[in-house]
């Protein structure tokens, strides 16, 4: 199922590109950077299943000779059965797949190690998830026995910063550096920055 780890490229076949961040304000760009693509297909959306509608349009997308690229396994799929149905739906049609983190290179050619790897290390990831949401429901549990109401993680910018991360960004410093002033990830400050915008919009009579 696995060849070698160097990405090949048929002759006729164009290099595809497949990218997914969890939600609006993750940045992508560097998932595939580096890599030469003829088209990018960009989901941002949960990974639990395999109804995107960018991955749903790359899979429609590819032919025979094409090669896709993703950043790693965990973003193609979060689920070891969603990971192996796709990647061997993807190879069977004569399309490779590389995952470039991992430094893996799938095309449809028997290879056991490299097949046990996949399944290793997709097994792994799913492993990994299974027990952070164990560790969720044992705190909410924990919480809830001590009498207190599980709100989450707190927020990292409190309404003062939230109003500074306004004022600056109103300013016109760029949000990098909005973001690395009031010590947060990008991440988050276009996450409150989104949400202060919805907080300030009024509602219709």
């Amino acid at each position: 199922m696995v060849t070698a780890s160097k990405p090949i490229t048929g002759p006729k076949g164009q290099s595809v590109g497949y990218i997914r961040v969890s939600s609006v304000g993750q940045n992508d760009a560097r998932q595939l950077e580096g890599v030469t693509l003829d088209k990018t297909f960009t989901d941002k959306a949960s990974g639990k299943d395999t109804q995107r509608p960018q991955l749903q349009a790359m899979l429609e997308f590819v032919r025979d000779g094409d090669h896709v690229y993703v950043h790693s396994m965990d973003r193609l799929a979060r689920s070891l059965s969603d990971l192996e149905a796709i990647v061997k739906g993807l190879t069977g049609r004569g399309v490779s797949v590389t995952f470039t983190t991992q430094a893996m290179t799938f095309t449809g050619d028997l290879n056991p190690m490299n097949t046990l790897m996949l399944q290793l290390l997709g097994a792994v990831g799913q492993f990994e998830r299974s027990l952070i949401r164990e560790r969720q429901r044992e705190g909410i549990a924990i919480a809830k026995a001590k009498g207190t109401v599980y709100k989450g993680r707190k927020p990292s910018l409190d309404a003062a910063g939230v109003a500074q991360a306004r004022a600056l960004v109103a300013q016109g410093l760029p949000k990098a550096q909005v973001a690395e002033r009031l010590g947060v990830s990008r991440t988050t400050l276009y996450a409150v920055l989104a949400a202060s915008a919805v907080a300030q919009v009024p509602e219709a009579e």
